[in-house]
């Protein structure tokens, strides 16, 4: 590489790295441990790991996957959403899964949520989950 492509890089770099920013949310459950609901970077949003706690009631569903996954989702959305984006701009989505038999039940809820252009994904069942919980989502989205 050239010195003048390489200062052309690093300019390109130290534009596109504004820094970060926290996402808060009240619509979201309120972090159990030293992590933010989500984090805004350059144009991104990266979210975390959310589970089925309802936030109004502090309610967390365990039993039933699909009641589970769209509680999941709304938490995910409600973040988005606090930081300036939309589920329709989910460019990636991690699913664990308690239970990989549970997959065609998470999916039929998570299909009416990414309806066009999906995002991609990697589903997995993972040993165990916080708390019990059937499934735990984490996305990243532009803004």
């Amino acid at each position: 590489m050239g010195l003048r492509a390489g200062l052309l890089s690093l300019a390109f770099l130290a534009g596109c790295a504004p820094g970060k920013s926290v996402v808060r949310t009240a619509k979201a459950p309120a972090p159990i441990a030293p992590y933010s609901q989500g984090i805004v970077a350059g144009d991104f949003v990266f979210v975390s790991g959310q589970g089925p706690t309802d936030p109004a009631t502090g309610q967390t569903e365990k039993d039933d996957v699909k009641k589970a996954t769209r509680q999941t989702l709304e938490n995910v959305k409600a973040i988005l959403e606090a930081a300036g984006s939309s589920i329709e701009k989910v460019v990636k989505v991690n699913v664990y899964l308690r239970d990989i038999k549970e997959f065609p039940l998470m999916n039929e809820v998570y299909a009416t949520y990414f309806t066009k252009d999906q995002p991609v994904r990697t589903t997995i069942q993972a040993a165990a989950l916080p708390g019990g919980i059937p499934v735990e989502i984490d996305c990243i989205a532009t803004r």
